[in-house]
């Protein structure tokens, strides 16, 4: 190894060593799962997007510009408006060529991911579903987006990595 290429190595290394311990555990990957299925008695669109905790606090509390507690019960209505307006904003549905705008149910903390419930009503069936997922690319540039979608038992999946975001199922 050349003596200036080791001495960048260390340079670039040097700073690590000074910054705090967190005794918290992160996960090794960024990662969003988006589950879709279709309800055809009720004749819905059920949408579950599964999104680890602390991640999406940080991209919360970076857009919103305040503090951000999934976990507190006594903020629960004003992290539900957060929340609706990331997910309304980085997650767009489109049926059949036919952009659809999801109701946004509600959200529950489980274990170390928020789950994120919606719903598309008035859904007669379809022949493709197509996803514009941005979800958490304003956080991470590693970050992946898993697109599940289930119609009549039968299971389709796809996913988008940065900078991608489209994803598209055909039935």
């Amino acid at each position: 190894m050349s003596a200036i290429f080791s001495k960048l190595l260390l340079l670039m290394l040097f700073p690590l060593i000074f910054l705090p311990k967190r005794d918290e555990k992160k996960h090794p990957f960024h990662v969003s799962t988006t589950e879709i299925s279709y309800n055809a008695k009720g004749k819905t669109l059920e949408i579950t997007c599964r999104i680890f905790t602390d991640d999406f606090e940080n991209a919360l509390s970076q857009r919103f510009k305040s503090k951000i507690d999934l976990y507190a019960k006594n903020r629960e209505k004003e992290m539900s408006g957060f929340i609706k307006n990331y997910i309304e904003t980085n997650l767009k549905i489109v049926v059949n060529g036919k952009m659809v705008k999801p109701n946004f149910l509600g959200f529950e903390n489980d274990h170390e991911a928020t789950n994120v419930y919606l719903e598309v009503e008035k859904l007669s069936s379809f022949k493709t579903l197509a996803a514009n997922n941005g979800i958490l690319y304003d956080l991470f540039d590693d970050q992946m987006n898993i697109l599940h979608v289930d119609k009549n038992g039968e299971r389709k999946s796809t996913k988008a990595s940065f900078p991608e975001r489209k994803m598209m199922v055909a039935f």
